[in-house]
């Protein structure tokens, strides 16, 4: 598999036959009984008992219709939520607890699960376990310098390290850290900017996976040959990138090419682990698994339960354990490789 990058077309193919994510329509948000109650809402600022502050009206005179947070300070002024966003919650929850007590499913408001905030938090389990992902991305890419620059012999020559996939571990790591930290960021306060940043940022993280996934699997060291496979895929990946921030933000969209990126990666180490039969193979093939199951259940978007888990929670969940995991398998490879390399300097 040297040098033949046209190998991994089959595996592109598989992975978006396998890709599905259908989009939903929203049954909540077309529900007679909610838009009554959030039309109620808004001209009366009150749901039942509960007063809603954001539809008062202020002091100074401000129209009720003019955005709250504007008369906040600058610095919560990033939550974006209103009269009209409150009122939406509010009736959302009241409409799932009376669908609760007919028995009935919950049902998608305005293209998302009716989820229960916490403080300032719009999904606090997704945006804990998110930031609980970046603290194990940042632990196992520290590990990974550390191991890399003070327990492997560097070059004598040069001081830089033997094995020859250092520099893009490193850029995997800093991508994964962002991508996580905006998954958090996201998951915490849900506006245009922030869901724009959270797809934006895993989309290239994504990409870049799939480019660190094919150099390292077909072994491929020189310049010219990384940057033959870069290239088309750093295109792609900016190129979508671009169409999210600038032209249409397609949830749609972005999911099926995330998902074909993904399922492709992850047969690709697969292959490579049974094939190679590398040391850490069993933990490739567990992570590979993981991976593509974590994939499907964020396509099949499970419902939510107890109010705050939902499929995509489990799926952050996953991704604790296979960071942990795949940082651990970067580490062995560069151990193998310095040491294949230093016994044939000798």
């Amino acid at each position: 598999m040297g040098r033949r990058p046209w190998l991994l077309l089959p595996l592109l193919l598989l992975g978006l036959g396998l890709a599905s994510a259908a989009a939903e329509a929203s049954e909540g948000d077309a529900d007679p009984l909610y838009k009554a109650c959030v039309e109620e809402c808004q001209k009366t600022g009150s749901l039942k008992d509960t007063s809603i502050k954001h539809c008062m009206v202020p002091t100074d005179g401000t129209p009720a219709d003019k955005s709250w947070y504007t008369h906040e300070p600058l610095y919560l002024q990033w939550k974006e939520w209103n009269c009209k966003s409150e009122c939406r919650y509010h009736c959302m929850m009241e409409r799932e607890n009376e669908r609760t007590q007919l028995g009935l499913q919950p049902v998608k408001y305005h293209g998302k699960w009716p989820l229960k905030r916490a403080s300032v938090f719009q999904e606090p389990l997704s945006a804990a376990l998110s930031a609980l992902t970046l603290v194990v991305q940042f632990n196992g890419w520290l590990s990974f310098f550390l191991l890399l620059y003070y327990r492997l012999p560097l070059r004598p020559e040069t001081h830089k390290t033997y094995y020859e996939y250092t520099g893009l571990w490193h850029v995997y790591g800093l991508l994964a850290m962002n991508s996580w930290f905006w998954s958090a960021i996201y998951h915490s306060c849900d506006t245009v900017w922030t869901e724009k940043l959270h797809f934006s940022s895993a989309a290239a993280f994504l990409g870049y996976s799939l480019i660190l996934a094919i150099l390292r699997t077909l072994n491929l060291r020189d310049e010219a040959s990384r940057v033959m496979v870069a290239a088309p895929i750093l295109a792609f990946v900016t190129t979508h990138i671009l169409y999210l921030n600038f032209y249409q933000l397609d949830k749609g969209l972005n999911m099926k090419v995330c998902t074909v990126i993904s399922i492709a990666q992850f047969l690709l180490w697969a292959l490579w682990a049974v094939v190679t039969r590398h040391p850490s193979r069993l933990k490739i093939i567990f992570v590979a698994i993981g991976g593509v199951v974590s994939v499907f259940l964020e396509a099949y978007d499970i419902p939510p339960r107890w109010g705050y888990v939902d499929g995509r929670a489990i799926c952050l969940a996953v991704a604790i354990l296979l960071s942990y995991l795949w940082w651990s398998f970067a580490k062995e490879d560069a151990e193998m490789r310095t040491s294949a390399i230093t016994k044939k300097t000798r």
